[in-house]
């Protein structure tokens, strides 16, 4: 008992002094120019590539406009996660705390994604609020209305109606993403100090010519819609600056290129530039060199040959031993041409616990056997009603990590 008891009394201080160090929430002051406000910085963060964030948790101004204008969940979820990722070679987690974009509001957003309105509709929608003020009594500035209702970033296009216009003046940008980064001062606040914009850019328009009717798709090509981000970008950084509160602001501005609205996998940022506090415009555009790679693929079979072939014979080798597998599907993220990340998901159904443990078993000596350690690796192994185990390996870790779910 004695001896029991002096080796649980060992593993306890072992497991203390390997625990993390937590330290006590901070509470600063947020200066957001209209008032000062208590919040909490956490002081602890989940891995040093994550950002922290100030409590209570602020929504973005625009919340829920990206669901609306991306038609592929892929990529909203891809495009708010690069943008962070993309973000920190500026505003580092160490230094910076995120928060959801505060300053372009849902109809500022909506505003800028319309069409630029034809001379004859704008003066039209013009005479309606100048007859609607001259009503109502009130003062007006007919400029300032003009300017203020020509907010669409889109061309404008002079027939709905006609299917040669539409392929002319495309729809360009589906979406504006934006984040802040705050960062704490010597006397216990913090401040926006940075501000990363991110822009949807479509690869195929879709348009239809009557209500009702038949979808019209038209590819854009990554040269034409580039050319037309670069434009937009300059035009959105312009606007920012003459924010209250965005006059001096760094801002990172970088574009996405959409998928197929049918895509199995997500689109992929081409391409960022870098304003400075005291510039109004991208002075040098960085192409990124970044994919997502369906596996398995003739795409992957072409580009990344011995990638492919691992993942196929890492299925061969499960079929030999289990009648109910099905097939292995994932996607690979790689940047500058190298695999970064790898995710594969197995479906397969099984009849008991005892299963579920003997197939994850061998899975598990099979990704030890077969799978690089210079990428992470992410395998999902489900069944039709929920994910059963989940096996992981980060870059550079000889053993991965499973978990079977209960």
């Amino acid at each position: 008992m004695k001896r029991l008891s002096i080796l649980l009394l060992g593993i306890l201080l072992f497991v203390t002094s390997c625990a993390p160090d937590v330290q006590e929430d901070e509470e600063v002051v947020k200066d957001n120019e209209q008032q000062e406000e208590t919040s909490i910085v956490p002081s602890n963060q989940l891995s040093k590539d994550n950002y922290r964030v100030v409590l209570p948790y602020r929504v973005s101004a625009a919340r829920g406009v990206i669901t609306n204008q991306l038609a592929n969940r892929l990529d909203i979820d891809e495009m708010e996660e690069g943008l962070r990722r993309l973000a920190k070679d500026y505003y580092s987690p160490d230094d910076y705390y995120f928060e959801e974009g505060q300053y372009l509001s849902e109809s500022t957003v909506y505003g800028w994604l319309g069409r630029t309105l034809t001379k004859k509709e704008l003066e039209k929608e013009v005479k309606k609020e100048v007859d609607k003020r001259k009503k109502n009594e009130m003062n007006y500035d007919e400029e300032q209305i003009k300017k203020n209702l020509q907010q669409g970033l889109n061309p404008s296009i002079s027939d709905d109606e006609d299917k040669k216009a539409h392929k002319e003046n495309p729809k360009y940008l589906s979406h504006i993403l934006e984040h802040n980064f705050l960062v704490k001062n010597d006397d216990d606040t913090v401040s926006l100090n940075g501000i990363s914009i991110g822009l949807a850019m479509k690869s195929v328009y879709r348009y239809q010519t009557e209500e009702g009717g038949p979808y019209y798709y038209e590819d854009i090509s990554k040269k034409q819609m580039l050319k037309k981000g670069y434009e937009l970008a300059d035009t959105i950084v312009e606007r920012m600056r003459g924010m209250e509160g965005l006059e001096d602001i760094p801002i990172m501005v970088a574009i996405y290129r959409e998928a197929e609205q049918s895509s199995p996998i997500p689109g992929n940022f081409v391409a960022r530039g870098f304003v400075d506090s005291d510039s109004d415009s991208v002075k040098k555009w960085e192409d990124i060199n970044e994919e997502f790679v369906l596996f398995p693929s003739d795409d992957a079979k072409e580009d990344h040959f011995d990638d492919y072939q691992t993942v196929n014979n890492f299925g061969e080798e499960i079929a030999k031993y289990f009648p109910n597998y099905v097939g292995v599907v994932g996607e690979g993220f790689y940047y500058d041409g190298d695999l970064k990340q790898l995710t594969l998901e197995i479906p397969i159904e099984f009849f008991g616990k005892g299963e579920v443990i003997g197939f994850t078993q061998y899975a598990y000596g099979l990704v030890q056997d077969m799978f690089s350690d210079y990428y992470d690796l992410e395998i999902k192994i489900t069944s039709s009603q929920q994910v059963e185990s989940f096996i992981s390996k980060e870059a550079g870790e000889k053993e991965p990590t499973v978990h079977i779910f209960h």
